[in-house]
């Protein structure tokens, strides 16, 4: 059954039955927040040995330097060690720095406006304009830096196996198209994956900008959510083997693995990207807060151990996904309303309503207390030319609270399908 071909009859008895469970919601004084992708309390509880780490008397890394003190402006070497195997990227070529994977975006591109990249012919703020391609539907606070500092957005599509490489290709041949947003494993908010030979393809292709750079944001790439582990491709490895081994700039963060709010940043690339950052760095910070990095290097140990909280946090999540598409399925499905994603990994989940709907959808949630991000917030500038695109956020509410408000947004997805079938 799709709404297309239903009888205007049968349409108004779907407006009215949806119209009543509507009040419903309405009387329910709902407080329910699918917002953010934030970590809940259960998995936060998972990491509370930090609060307790290093042991009394333990202050010092496994070179022996006081982590008291200033100093070690990329961070500490073991935990550097553990995260770079899993952004596959050496050592050397790790920086670990506060808790905000975003900060480091942020500061490498002011850096790379004010003073240009290792390999710009001039600083970025200098050229007429700076573009930045961004896959759609893709993650709004990588927009909101690009807006932030008058960044041109060019959206792409971005399929199940990665952006549209024949529209990437064709922008690239403008010399004022700088970069590229990805978030290679599991991407917020649609769950994609960015397959191989795409990766492969970003690191050789031809750019007009000798400077375009790939910012590669590994904010997922550990956070499974079945048996399946996906392995997010080599990138640096392959911009290397392309002739390309600055194009790269690999981010990674704790955030949502230990503490949301006091985790560990990294950022990785070639030798001569994380010269240049450091740099810079130095002229803003005269170190980490490498206590908290010996705390994240003692609970983590290695990258079994990063997996194996990982796998903890998976026990939490899954079911919670699980409540998000069996919901979506049971009152959508039956009437051809809408479709989302049931990704294998990550934070979010993407619902695609009927065209013209989704600001609709949200402003109806939110009037009976279910807070949705907005609509459009998958977007450049927020506007999705479609009006289609919803992001759902199920990790911080509990079972039970997202249980109540899937089904109360299933309510109104119906219901803004019947008035915009019944208006046409």
């Amino acid at each position: 059954m799709t709404f297309d071909s239903l009888s205007t009859d049968q349409i108004t008895t779907i407006f009215e039955e949806q119209t009543a469970a509507y009040r419903t919601l309405q009387n329910a004084g709902l407080a329910l927040d699918l917002t953010r992708g934030k970590p809940s309390a259960e998995q936060l509880d998972l990491s509370n040995e930090l609060l307790t780490l290093p042991g009394a008397g333990e202050f010092r890394d496994a070179a022996g330097v006081d982590t008291r003190n200033y100093g070690g402006l990329n961070g500490l070497r073991e935990l550097r060690e553990i995260f770079g195997k899993i952004m596959q990227v050496p050592a050397d070529q790790v920086i670990a720095g506060e808790n905000a994977s975003l900060a480091m975006m942020h500061d490498t591109l002011v850096h790379a406006l004010l003073h240009g990249m290792p390999d710009s012919p001039r600083p970025w703020g200098k050229e007429e304009t700076v573009k930045f391609i961004c896959p759609v539907p893709g993650y709004d606070r990588h927009f909101a830096l690009c807006q932030q500092f008058g960044i041109e957005m060019i959206p792409v599509e971005l399929h199940q196996d990665g952006p549209d490489m024949e529209e990437v290709r064709a922008l690239v041949t403008d010399p004022q198209v700088k970069g590229i947003w990805i978030v290679p494993t599991y991407a917020n908010p649609s769950g994609a994956i960015v397959n191989e030979a795409i990766a492969a393809e970003l690191a050789a292709m031809d750019t007009a900008a000798p400077d375009f750079r790939i910012m590669w944001d590994n904010a997922y790439a550990v956070h499974h959510l079945t048996d399946e582990q996906t392995k997010t491709a080599d990138i640096l490895g392959l911009a290397i083997a392309s002739g390309h081994p600055n194009r790269p700039l690999l981010f990674a963060s704790t955030s949502k693995v230990t503490f949301a709010g006091s985790g560990v940043c990294f950022m990785g690339g070639s030798t001569e990207n994380i010269e240049w950052y450091l740099r810079h760095l130095a002229k803003r910070t005269i170190g980490p807060d490498k206590i908290n990095q010996l705390r994240h290097s003692l609970f983590l140990i290695d990258v079994d151990g990063v997996h194996a909280l990982m796998d903890k946090h998976r026990a939490i999540l899954a079911p919670k996904f699980k409540i998000v598409t069996s919901t979506l399925k049971s009152r959508l499905g039956p009437y051809g309303v809408g479709s989302w994603t049931d990704p294998k990994g990550g934070y979010f989940v993407s619902l695609n309503v009927p065209d013209g709907t989704a600001d609709r959808v949200v402003r109806l949630a939110g009037e009976v207390g279910i807070a949705m991000t907005p609509a459009g917030a998958s977007y450049p500038y927020g506007d999705d030319p479609n009006d289609r695109n919803i992001r759902i956020a199920p990790t911080f509410p509990s079972p039970a609270d997202l249980a109540v408000a899937i089904d109360g947004l299933a309510t109104c997805v119906l219901l803004a399908a019947a008035e915009q079938a019944l208006a046409n």
